[in-house]
């Protein structure tokens, strides 16, 4: 089996970024392509290939210019496009994740928000993805497509690479909230985006150093998820708002979401601090010293 694109110091560094954008398209391709993948599976597919893709199109914006950036929002809106469903099943995550610490709740007052939520997702689920989204999408794969193969990237060395690395990690250090329990919900969801780029950033050079790069990249995963369940408590949120599906609830869940919230900020800085622990330079020169080595 042929080894998943990287950067791997025997092959040169923008040769490298374009077998990994060509994968990454690729991949996205097969899954428009698969007619036996039920379509609220292809979409979930779809969505975490197009935010590998942004991480990328970020890390190498500087050496692109203009041509990344139109890339990076053409994905950012197909994302959006894709996120019909989504929304009702954070809700959904959110509730079962609320379930877990909340006797309060009773499973007969469980079930009856699920089967309001389940409702509103299937319904968005219904018009998630058709044929003619599908042809939108496979044109716009393609487009980026021949982008890369018009990229200039020759002179691209990891020294370059390393530097862009570091400034994706000390954003993500200088973003970070001082108490994360105290952090509004869109700060703590902004940021969540900067850790999904570092996260998949990290993923393209985990081959220099495997074993740690798989638990660097792990553990940024880990990070991705707790805020990513915190997020879905915000949606939970919304839908009690009057006139929304569960706010016949509202009383009674807004103070257990708001707990659980704070265990997960918590959590979440916790490991904020692992992962973020070394300085922007100090990291930098890591990655330099593990290329060298390698």
């Amino acid at each position: 089996m042929a080894e998943k694109p990287a950067v791997r110091p025997d092959v040169a560094v923008g040769e490298a970024l374009g077998a990994v954008a060509r994968a990454t398209l690729s991949e996205a391709r097969a899954v428009l392509d698969d007619k036996e993948r039920p379509d609220a599976e292809a979409v979930h597919e779809l969505r975490k290939a197009l935010k590998r893709w942004r991480a990328m199109l970020r890390l190498i914006e500087p050496f692109l210019g203009d041509d990344a950036r139109r890339l990076r929002t053409e994905a950012r809106d197909l994302a959006r496009e894709l996120s019909g469903a989504r929304d009702a099943q954070s809700a959904i995550d959110a509730l079962d994740d609320l379930a877990e610490g909340a006797p309060e709740l009773s499973p007969r007052t469980i079930a009856s928000m699920r089967g309001r939520l389940d409702t509103i997702r299937l319904s968005a689920e219904a018009d998630a993805i058709n044929e003619a989204d599908r042809e939108r999408l496979r044109a716009a794969f393609d487009a980026a497509g021949i982008s890369v193969g018009a990229w200039s990237l020759e002179k691209v060395t990891f020294a370059d690479l390393a530097r862009e690395l570091a400034r994706t990690y000390e954003r993500l250090r200088e973003d970070s909230p001082k108490d994360w329990t105290k952090a509004e919900p869109d700060t703590l969801h902004e940021l969540r985006s900067v850790v999904v780029a570092h996260r998949y950033q990290m993923e393209l050079v985990e081959p220099l150093w495997p074993k740690f790069g798989k638990l660097w990249v792990a553990e940024a995963q880990r990070l991705r998820d707790r805020l990513g369940t915190f997020q879905d408590l915000s949606v939970l949120r919304g839908f009690t708002a009057p006139h929304g599906a569960l706010a016949p609830w509202r009383s009674r869940l807004t103070p257990l979401i708001l707990a659980r919230q704070q265990q997960h900020a918590k959590a979440a800085q916790r490991m904020a601090s692992r992962l973020l622990a070394e300085k922007p330079k100090a990291f930098r020169r890591r990655l330099e010293a593990l290329w060298k080595r390698g």
